[in-house]
């Protein structure tokens, strides 16, 4: 029995409810759209705690434009965690790496950064590879780019593999900070081998389906 919130799903990705292909789910930081090969479940708001704040937590997610509230007490109680916006600080240093063709060819340093969740239809597994632009032989790459986290003086996060030429959020620009990405850099000779990995070097990453 297929519940009502997976049948909900399928319909929203185009779906039949009474399909039995298994598939996969990832998250493509920096893009509203997923590859040709995969169904987009939502778009959103890449989100997470702020830079420089000790608790909240270090994953990044992606929250939908159009939250569903439960029960709420409007205002701040203190008591809990927030959860803030992504800011791109790409192009404030050298180390820029990306493509700007999906943003006019101009700087998105301190741009908002979306993100769209995708559903591999058929494929039952997906894996981030860092430092890889490729995948396995008989693996489908879903997108590529470049291994991203805050920064080493910031309280730390996850690694995610952002999209090689991102977007940004309509209006998002405004140096407010919140949940931060910087281009993450090989620092070799520190139980990091050199010379395969090149002291300095940003550093790629591939998703992969299969």
């Amino acid at each position: 029995m297929i519940s009502n919130n997976v049948i909900d799903e399928l319909f929203l990705i185009g779906l039949p409810p009474n399909t039995t292909v298994g598939g996969a789910v990832y998250t493509r930081w920096g893009r509203t759209k997923c590859g040709a090969s995969s169904k987009l479940l939502y778009e959103g708001y890449t989100a997470g705690s702020w830079y420089e704040h000790k608790g909240g937590a270090s994953n990044y997610i992606c929250l939908p434009h159009d939250p569903q509230w439960g029960n709420y007490q409007d205002g701040f109680q203190n008591s809990g965690t927030k959860i803030y916006g992504t800011e791109y600080e790409m192009g404030h240093y050298s180390n820029d790496p990306f493509q700007r063709i999906n943003f006019g060819g101009k700087n998105f340093k301190d741009h908002d950064a979306p993100c769209a969740v995708c559903y591999t239809q058929g494929r039952t597994s997906h894996v981030m590879i860092p430092a890889w632009k490729t995948c396995p032989a008989g693996w489908t790459r879903e997108y590529h780019g470049y291994l991203v986290a805050q920064q080493n003086s910031q309280y730390r996060t996850e690694f995610v593999c952002l999209d090689e030429a991102p977007e940004v959020v309509a209006g998002g620009v405004a140096n407010k900070n919140g949940a931060l990405f910087y281009v993450s850099e090989a620092y070799c000779g520190h139980s990091l081998p050199c010379p395969k990995y090149v002291h300095g070097r940003e550093l790629t990453c591939v998703v992969c389906s299969k």
